[in-house]
Order: structure tokens, then C-alpha cells, then sequence
């Protein structure tokens, strides 16, 4: 397996495949302090998961399946084609919606972080 853009589920590393799965069950809220270790997710220990319930909905709870092959969504392959490029860090909120990443906040190293211009060093 490369590091490239995943395509399918197909291209994924072990731990990436989990964290799919993980947001495909959740469908609305978040993951907190993912560590991101030679761009892979790193699930152990889990992360926090905060998952988003709304009253006064249709009710219905859709389990997907999981352990199935497709296509990804341009979402997730976009999650992965990031975190592949990470070396050591940490996404401090991964906001899901329907089941797929929707943004992400990402603690940055600290010379990484600097503004630069503005005297401020």
C-alpha cells in the first residue's frame, strides 16, 4: 500500500478502515484528540467520540454495514489523503456529518503555528 490518495476502501490501512467505520456508525459528531503517528489514525487508545443525538427525529437508527468494499466519498479520501502526510500530530476535533468527515480542527507544531511577518517571533 502506498501513500497516495485513497480511492476505495480497498486502499486503506487497517487503522483508517476502522476509523471509517467508526464515523459511518456515529453519522453525527465528533472524534477528539486523534493522534496521527507516520500518517496513519492511531486507535489505541481510542479516541474520544462524541456522538450527536437530535430529539423529536424520524426516529430510525441506520446501522451500516461494515467490512464492505466501495468507492470512498471525495470526504474521506480527502481525511486520508491528509493524515498520510502527517508525521506526528494530533486532530483535535474531527466533526462528522452523515457519517463522513465534515472539518477538522489540527493542533499544528509550534514553528508550524507561527505567523510570519509582523515582527512577532
Amino acid at each position: 500500500m502506498n501513500r497516495c490518495r485513497p480511492a476505495s476502501t480497498k486502499d486503506l490501512f487497517p487503522s483508517e478502515r476502522s476509523l471509517l467505520d467508526a464515523m459511518r456508525v456515529i453519522e453525527f459528531g465528533q472524534i477528539e484528540f486523534l493522534r496521527i503517528r507516520a500518517g496513519e489514525p492511531v486507535l489505541d487508545p481510542w479516541p474520544t467520540v462524541v456522538r450527536n443525538l437530535k430529539f423529536g427525529a424520524d426516529g430510525r437508527d441506520p446501522r451500516p454495514t461494515v467490512n464492505r468494499e466501495f468507492d470512498l466519498k471525495q470526504e474521506a479520501a480527502d481525511l486520508f489523503e491528509y493524515t498520510r502526510d502527517v508525521e506526528d500530530g494530533e486532530i483535535r476535533a474531527l466533526v462528522v456529518r452523515h457519517g463522513l468527515p465534515f472539518s477538522m480542527e489540527v493542533e499544528l507544531p509550534g514553528r508550524t503555528a507561527r505567523l510570519s511577518g509582523g515582527g512577532h517571533e
